[in-house]
């Protein structure tokens, strides 16, 4: 557009502004009249009629007001439409919404379908406030007078996320034409790209007057960023254009996925025969329209009326935008009608009105359910397009044939390993100098390669060797892009995080403690009482079998000497630590007595039971409060400020860099170059105890550290991919089976190995043989009572009291048995 027309149309704009619309709106708005008792309402139509969208969009209205009027001709009220031709140009658009307004007095304006028309038009319906119904543009609440037929962009935006989504691409290129609203539409992308993580890696916006060499650069430069999914959403000129370049440059093909919105589906119509054959494979959302025998109906009347007006468009597809202005036309008319009734057909109120009663609209058209909401055309839903041969196929899903993933550019990814280790099992690297050819093996190899080939998509790799440094020095190399990846037992760290990128971990997490077990202890089965309640137990074993014995003996008489009675009764006693007693008793008291002994004797054996189960399936390792030694995994991060975090600051440390040194120096004594214990991860502590289970143990461990993951650059799409798939492979079983493999020899301990049991004390007790204590004196108490009370006369009393032999009275009170307790 030159100067001197956007001069010319700076000038119609304003000056319809400050005069045209001014006089619009002074003048009484006699934009109805009554014809034959009918009420007429002027609708404008503003369409680009030399367009093949802007010739259907206004037959399928014209189609609709002849529909609708003939199934409801008891309505009073009618619309004419006026329709005015933009020519494509916002200048003639604007001079026929002038003309609308000011000469036809039109209470409604259809269209336009293109985006700049429709924000010019936008501030002008809303002063002079008559509804908008365009087929383009934004709404928004500084214009409620504008409402927009056509699919919303965030909601469009996340649907083509989703196509994306769905074939776990994870980094795409956007394309879009250089418009106000191509501009604003990257927002609605990027943020539906974010939530699903995927990475847009190049976007740009094309000019729909760049030339071909223009094209040609943006294109190669696409080419050069090696990510093969490219998303377009322009019109459907510049697309084909595009598109047909691309294919020159080998873009359009297996190893590449085109994906275009609806605004740019058009161009899988087959027209142009060099258009279509370079779409081959292209895919395309469409909006959904459900099939029903109205929409063949005007689809049949559409193609009748082409092949006498329009031959030349006789083969088009019929625009979803045609068969929205179908029944945007039937809800304009309803909604009349209804504000007709509602006013007694009062036109002058009825013009207030109809913006907010289309904003209520809601029926079942041809398109669907249509509604509007907020301004907008809620959607129902989109379809998928794809060309196959020379037309267009719709599926409701359609995967292209896998090809090189597009996060690493169809070249293979470099993944730096550590070669020339002695903790081997979780990586062992070796490089043939003769083939130049590195080779790695063990857990780690194995849960990267589960992961790669589940990947969707295929990933190749190459292993660069490094002999010499640690991981910290091969993320350095990352970081650098010197490599794109570290394959082995790297720990995942804050400080490491700040580099690179690391997967989910593969392992367990936390530090553990490894110590020899023991097992020249003949005094354990002593250790799970404390020596006072072993005393104590005895204790009140001996008081039990007295005050049963005492009991029992004042009760009734027994063939049995004074010394086989007591030898009988404490050995009943000592049988009930056993639950085996079988002697009868005869006396309810010494009943009570033996069952509270019963009780306080249950939960000493199972409180004895539990401790010495423990002691026996996790050995004790003491180390002393100074003096002693710990060793650690030579090389790694675990070593000073880790071990010191395990409070073990006060101890000696000592290096260690196999797991044969960690057997030898747990063997050994810590005088002569051994280790009491060794600080290590827990994937490396398991690794051991699979080789020297029998020997060694795990006796604590402590949340610490993050456990082992794979190693990407820094934004990499393959952080998440690999991510999931470790998840995958957990929920699975295949990490299971791959632990099994290589830990296959594990020992019963793990990394939740209790902590040591502590030794049963009388204090933890004292409550449990206070009442037994208690219980023996009352029923002592209360047996004695009887006995004096029931069985002495007064007189017996007195003489009992006063002869000198008390003891021998006493004995002969007990054995005449003269009453029964």
């Amino acid at each position: 557009m030159n100067l001197s027309k956007i001069i010319h149309l700076l000038l119609i704009f304003l000056g319809f502004l400050s005069h045209g619309l001014c006089t619009h709106l002074l003048l009484p708005k006699n934009s109805s009249f009554f014809l034959h008792d009918e009420v007429i309402i002027r609708v404008g139509i503003v369409l680009d009629m030399e367009s093949w969208i802007g010739k259907s969009i206004h037959s399928f209205m014209t189609f609709a007001k002849s529909d609708f009027y003939a199934r409801n001709n008891n309505y009073r009220t009618r619309i004419v439409l006026h329709t005015r031709d933009s020519k494509g140009d916002p200048l003639h658009a604007l001079s026929a919404v002038n003309d609308l307004l000011n000469n036809i007095k039109v209470q409604a304006i259809l269209g336009p379908e293109t985006y700049l028309e429709a924000k010019l038009l936008a501030p002008i319906a809303d002063k002079a406030k008559v509804p908008i119904l365009a087929f383009a543009g934004t709404p928004s609440m500084e214009y409620p007078f504008l409402f927009q037929i056509k699919e919303d962009e965030s909601v469009m935006s996340k649907r083509i996320t989703a196509l994306v989504d769905s074939f776990c691409w994870r980094e795409v290129i956007f394309l879009y034409e250089d418009i106000d609203c191509g501009r604003e539409i990257v927002s609605y992308f990027l943020e539906a790209f974010q939530d699903k993580s995927i990475r847009v890696s190049y976007g740009n916006a094309v000019r729909a007057l760049s030339t071909d060499d223009q094209i040609t650069q943006e294109l190669q430069k696409m080419k050069n960023s090696h990510t093969t999914v490219i998303v377009v959403h322009m019109s459907s000129l510049l697309a084909s254009r595009v598109i047909l370049i691309a294919k020159g440059l080998g873009m359009v093909s297996e190893e590449y996925a085109w994906i275009v919105t609806y605004k740019t589906v058009d161009i899988l119509q087959p027209v142009d025969n060099e258009v279509i054959e370079s779409c081959q494979g292209v895919i395309g959302l469409r909006s959904y329209i459900p099939a029903s025998s109205k929409l063949l109906n005007l689809i049949t009347r559409w193609y009748n009326e082409c092949y006498t007006k329009y031959p030349s468009l006789a083969s088009r597809e019929v625009s979803v935008l045609a068969v929205w202005a179908y029944d945007t036309i039937w809800a304009l008319a309803e909604s009349v009608q209804r504000l007709g009734v509602q006013f007694s057909f009062d036109v002058t109120q009825m013009d207030l009105m109809l913006q907010y009663e289309l904003s209520k609209t809601r029926f079942k058209g041809v398109s669907g359910e249509f509604r509007l909401k907020d301004g907008k055309l809620v959607s129902n839903g989109f379809k998928i397009a794809n060309v196959i041969g020379n037309e267009e196929r719709r599926e409701s899903r359609f995967t292209p044939k896998r090809h090189m993933s597009q996060t690493t550019g169809g070249k293979k990814l470099k993944v730096g390993v550590l070669i020339r280790r002695k903790f081997t099992y979780f990586i062992d690297a070796y490089h043939d100098i003769e083939k130049n050819v590195t080779t790695a093996t063990g857990f780690s190899v194995d849960v990267f390669n589960a992961c790669i080939s589940a990947l969707p998509y295929e990933v190749q790799y190459e292993l660069i060797p490094f002999a010499s440094g640690t991981y910290d020095d091969l993320i350095k190399k990352v970081y650098v892009q010197e490599i794109d990846a570290i394959l082995g037992d790297s720990t995942i760290l804050a400080n490491r995080s700040q580099f690179v990128d690391f997967t989910a971990t593969y392992t367990e997490l936390g530090i553990g403690t490894l110590a020899r077990i023991n097992h020249n202890d003949m005094w354990i089965f002593l250790k799970p009482l404390d020596a006072d309640l072993w005393l104590t137990t005895a204790a009140f074993a001996i008081i039990t079998g007295f005050v049963v014995w005492a009991i029992e003996s004042m009760d009734q008489g027994s063939q049995k000497t004074p010394v086989q009675q007591i030898g009988a009764t404490f050995w009943f006693i000592l049988m009930t630590l056993f639950f085996a007693q079988r002697a009868k008793l005869s006396s309810n008291l010494s009943k009570f007595v033996v069952f509270v002994w019963l009780l306080v004797v249950l939960i000493l054996i199972s409180s004895y039971t539990a401790i010495l189960t423990s002691l026996l399936t996790v050995e004790q390792f003491e180390l002393a409060s100074n003096g002693r030694t710990v060793g650690f995994h030579g090389g790694s991060f675990v070593a000073g400020r880790t071990v010191n975090n395990l409070r073990f600051e006060d101890y000696r440390h000592r290096p260690y860099y196999s797991y044969e040194d960690y057997a030898a120096a747990l063997s050994e004594d810590a005088k002569h170059g051994g280790a009491d214990a060794i600080i290590d991860e827990i994937p490396y502590i398991k690794m051991f105890l699979s080789m020297y289970s029998a020997d060694y143990a795990m006796i604590a461990s402590e949340p610490t550290t993050s456990g082992f993951g794979f190693i990407f650059q820094k934004g990499s799409p393959l952080v998440m991919e690999m991510s999931r798939q470790i998840a995958t492979i957990r929920e699975n079983g295949t990490l299971r089976l791959l632990e099994k493999k290589w830990f296959e020899k594990q020992s019963s301990s793990s990394p939740d190995s209790p902590s040591k049991p502590k030794t049963l004390s009388f204090s933890r007790f004292q409550g449990l043989f206070l009442i037994s204590g208690f219980s023996s004196a009352l029923a002592l108490m209360i047996s004695v009572i009887f006995l004096l009370r029931a069985k002495l006369e007064v007189h017996n009393i007195i003489s009992f009291i006063l002869q000198q032999n008390l003891v021998a009275n006493l004995r002969h009170l007990l054995y005449r048995n003269a009453i029964r307790i």
